[in-house]
């Protein structure tokens, strides 16, 4: 047999296809589902061999690499090596020494260089940064093409994501989809343990549907005759989840240990509460471990560390910090205190007895120790045991007397003011649990050990008044003063009106006025004692103490028994905090002292008048008339009292012996008022007539005059009357304006524009001349003539509210608001700007913020009558009765007279005698709903 070689057997095996170049578009895997792809070092790089390096995001390291060999390689190529004939070339004289003067001359021409380079080197970096930039914009990188792409893929949503196809050739689809329906037979355990089972919880294997079900049927497979029982089934996946969550479970005799409720519990208390960064954390503990173990004996670098601890979540260390700071200073109470408060309530208690056996005399130890006991026997046994060794502590003595009964109370205080002579508290504490005779005795005890303190003085004097020993109380403050001023203690104004206002809190009225009457004039000069004691008594009004405030009037007008100013100021303070009965008495008093004085005749006929004695008010006119003859203000007094009364005989009467007397224009007025509202014309009109011969210059006479002749229908004599009236009385501007009203009305409003005209000529600047004008062309249904008029008026008056007022209505719906913003801007604290801001709100439905500043407005001017009407009809529009109630009751009490819509109905002749609650009542039948 020859010899075959081996090389021919290694080659006989050879596979054919090794070595062997793929055919065209072979794909390896692609028969087993695999998907070609293409990768960078496939393709080569995308940018030319040639092109610039982008080295913007390259590491540090790289470019500090290729910085150095730029250095380099500008070191061999500068200005030292370049010769003009060769080129950039090596040095001639490199084998030539090289000694110090070459060394001298290399670092002279290098300094040089580099001072040249230092000078062009901005300019040629900002030159490079600029070409780079030009040509990354001319040759972008790939990924940076589509950079716009990659930033919108962050819209794309999750369903999106996953409803991509798949990559490659859908051919094999089924191959790579790993969701396509797979059937797997079921083993023959499972299909011979559910033969013959009920047919009222199985599937019938021959009804097809149990092909139905994945897992159950298998194509190819015969299907058992018989049911398949699948409740069995469900028991036994049961059972077999039963079986594994026993051997998950940590049982201890059958029973789980795991708490099903309080577990989470347990693992929440476990997070660390703090949330700050760790390096923080540690960073802390070195600080301060570095300062315990540098000064051990420095308490509050313990107290850090451990409450460090507990922030953190490690509790346990913190105890054993704590503990440790408490061995080294074992006479630190502040760690003694943190230590218990660390430690759970049972360790406490034994923490604090080790800290009371080191510090025995600290306070807050007892305190503590006290305070974590639970029952009122050990607390009494604590405070016992620590007043065996502080027997002078004021706030242990308090602690132990608040948790005893009144008898034990009083025993121990008695031992507590032995012990602590000093304690003013504990002197009237014990003063307050004894009987009188015994009271009176410890507070003599307590002046005698305390000769400097008032409060004991006002306590006795308290005493006193709630015994009934009236007499002894004024003489008790007098002691007082004399017995401070002598043991060197400063009487205090202030301080001594403060405790009279406590005493009158107190119910210790007589007290409070003894204390006042001693103390007003102390410290004060002769000239400034009225205004000083005027200031107490509005200082204590303001506080609530009537009785101070009526004691130090009481005390000013017996100093000054001749000061209106004081008995007015005594008077308004009993109108408003008294009763009736002591304004009248008050009121009596004046009248004696001040008798010229008109206005405290009038409060008082008044008072007499409001509480229905006709009689008393008429019985103190005739009594003023005696002191004040020929008084205007008392001969209308008396007749409006009259005249509102129905005795309208007996006010004609006063009326005419008035223009007798005393014949000014005012009684002029009311007479002819009076005739009017009587309907008696003529007379009127006669009065009025010779009235303005008289006094030409009173304008109300010559409106009251056209008034009464419009109501006549003698237009042309009403006209005549208000020129006349407007020659003499040019200001007037009720004048101009029911002149131009009377024009409008005859559908003259070319006259009537000319009226307010001439009026805005002679009284510029009035804000109610350029309303009337707007309002005129607004009833005409010339908007844009009104709103060239507002723009003019607010140049003219921009801080005149009732424009700002018309204008935000003028506007439309949407403008409204802003407009209001303006306004309020302009005039903040205007009641007809309120007043449209509130009626803004209303036309939005806005309940709450409307009745806000309808708030606002009435407490901005309580005279202003059409907030009034206009809040209380939204009250009946949107409030309770209650509330209603309580605005008309306010409105009462603050009587308004002014107001446009208020004004024409009160002074309307029709309305003379209406009331301010009917007034109100009337007004709010004429105004519109806002819109």
């Amino acid at each position: 047999m020859a010899h075959i070689p081996a090389t021919s057997l290694g080659s006989k095996n050879k596979k054919h296809f090794l070595g062997v170049p793929a055919p065209l578009g072979y794909v390896a895997g692609v028969g087993r589902g695999a998907t070609g792809f293409t990768t960078r070092s496939d393709i080569g790089p995308a940018r030319d061999a040639n092109d610039v390096s982008d080295d913007r995001h390259a590491p540090p390291a790289a470019k500090r690499k290729k910085k150095d060999e730029d250095e380099d390689d500008d070191e061999d190529l500068n200005d030292s090596n370049y010769d003009e004939f060769s080129g950039y070339s090596g040095s001639l004289f490199s084998k030539d020494p090289y000694d110090k003067d070459d060394a001298e001359a290399d670092a002279i021409y290098e300094s040089i260089d580099k001072r040249m380079d230092e000078k062009r080197k901005e300019y040629r970096e900002k030159r490079l940064k600029e070409d780079l930039e030009r040509y990354r914009q001319e040759r972008p990188k790939i990924q940076q093409q589509f950079s716009d792409l990659k930033r919108n893929l962050i819209a794309v949503s999750e369903d999106e994501w996953a409803n991509l196809p798949e990559v490659g050739d859908s051919r094999n689809k089924k191959q790579r989809n790993p969701r396509a329906e797979k059937f797997t037979p079921l083993p023959d355990s499972v299909l011979s343990r559910n033969l013959g089972g009920e047919s009222t919880t199985a599937i019938d294997g021959r009804s097809g549907l149990a092909s139905m079900i994945p897992g159950v049927a298998t194509p190819g497979m015969l299907t058992p005759s018989g049911d398949m029982d699948l409740r069995k089934i469900g028991q036994a996946r049961n059972t077999l989840m039963n079986v594994k969550l026993s051997q998950v479970s940590d049982s201890v005799a059958g029973q789980t240990v795991v708490d099903p409720k309080g577990y989470l519990t347990d693992l929440q208390s476990m997070i660390p509460t703090y949330g700050g960064d760790i390096n923080d954390i540690k960073k802390a503990r070195l600080l301060l471990k570095s300062v315990r173990e540098t000064n051990p004996n420095h308490p509050p670098a313990w107290i850090a560390s451990a409450r460090l601890e507990e922030v953190t979540g490690k509790v346990q260390m913190a105890r054993n910090l704590i503990m440790r700071g408490c061995e080294v200073n074992p006479l630190s109470e502040d760690l003694w205190l943190e230590a218990a408060r660390l430690q759970p309530p049972d360790t406490a208690k034994g923490v604090i007895a080790q800290a009371a056996r080191h510090i025995p005399t600290s306070v807050r130890i007892w305190i503590k120790a006290a305070d974590l006991e639970t029952e009122a026997k050990a607390k009494r046994r604590v405070f016992r045991k620590a007043l065996e060794h502080i027997p002078n502590s004021v706030r242990l003595w308090k602690a132990a007397v608040e948790i005893e009964n009144p008898e034990d109370a009083k025993i121990l205080l008695s031992r507590a003011v032995e012990c602590c002579n000093t304690s003013v508290e504990l002197w009237l504490a014990l003063a307050r649990l004894e009987t009188y005779e015994n009271a009176r005795k410890v507070l003599n005890k307590a002046r005698e050990n305390i000769p400097t303190d008032r409060q004991i003085w006002t306590t006795a004097a308290k005493l006193e008044e709630a015994n009934g020993n009236n007499h002894m109380v004024e003489k008790i403050i007098d002691r007082a003063m004399t017995s401070l001023s002598a043991n060197g203690v400063e009487i205090n104004r202030d301080q001594w009106l403060q405790e009279a206002m406590e005493a009158e809190k107190a119910g210790a009225i007589k007290c409070c006025q003894a204390i006042v009457k001693a103390v007003i004039s102390a410290g004060i000069d002769e000239e400034d004692r009225k205004q000083t004691w005027i200031d107490d008594a509005d200082n204590c009004a303001k506080e609530g103490a009537f009785e101070c405030a009526r004691a130090v009037y009481t005390f000013a007008l017996a100093e000054f028994p001749s000061k209106k100013s004081i008995w007015l100021r005594a008077a308004y303070f009993e109108k408003n905090h008294g009763t009736r009965e002591s304004l009248e008495a008050i009121l009596q008093k004046a009248v004696a002292h001040c008798p010229k004085s008109e206005v405290l005749w009038l409060m008082g006929a008044k008072s007499k008048w409001m509480a229905g004695d006709v009689p008393a008010a008429r019985g103190i006119l005739s009594l003023a008339f005696q002191a004040n003859p020929n008084s205007e203000d008392i001969w209308l007094a008396a007749v409006k009292l009259e005249s509102e009364n129905s005795e309208y005989e007996r006010a004609r009467r006063l009326l005419a012996k008035a223009r007798a007397s005393a014949p000014t224009p005012r009684v002029m007025m009311k007479s002819a008022k009076l005739e009017w509202a009587l309907d008696n014309l003529e007379a009127a009109l006669s009065l009025l007539e010779d009235a303005v011969k008289v006094f030409p210059d009173f304008a109300k006479l010559w409106m009251m005059k056209g008034q009464i002749e419009e109501q006549k229908k003698l237009l042309d004599r009403a006209v005549e009357t208000y020129n006349g009236g407007l020659k003499k009385c040019p200001n007037s501007i009720p004048l101009w304006l029911l002149l131009s009203s009377l024009e409008e009305r005859q559908n003259l409003l070319t006259k009537s524009r000319s009226v307010l005209e001439r009026g805005r000529l002679k009284n510029p600047k009035n804000a109610t001349l350029w309303l009337a004008a707007i309002r005129i062309e607004i009833r005409a249904g010339l908007k844009d003539m009104a709103n060239t008029l507002m723009a003019r008026a607010l140049q003219e008056c921009p801080n005149a509210g009732e424009l700002w007022a018309e204008a935000i209505f003028l506007e439309a719906r949407p403008q409204r608001k802003t407009k209001s913003v303006d306004a309020l801007k302009k005039c903040e604290h205007d009641p007809h700007v309120l007043l449209a801001v509130s009626k803004l709100f209303w036309s939005e439905r806005k309940i709450q913020k409307c009745r806000d500043w309808f708030n606002r407005t009435i407490k901005i001017d309580p005279d202003f009558g059409d907030s009034w009407a206009y809040y209380y009809k939204f009250e009946l529009q949107h409030g309770t009765e209650q509330q209603q109630k309580e605005l008309l009751e306010r409105c009462v009490v603050a009587e308004p007279k002014h107001g446009e819509e208020w004004c024409r109905v009160s002074k309307d002749i029709a309305n003379w005698c209406l009331k301010t609650d009917e007034v109100l009542r009337a007004v709010v039948k004429v105004l519109p709903t806002p819109i």
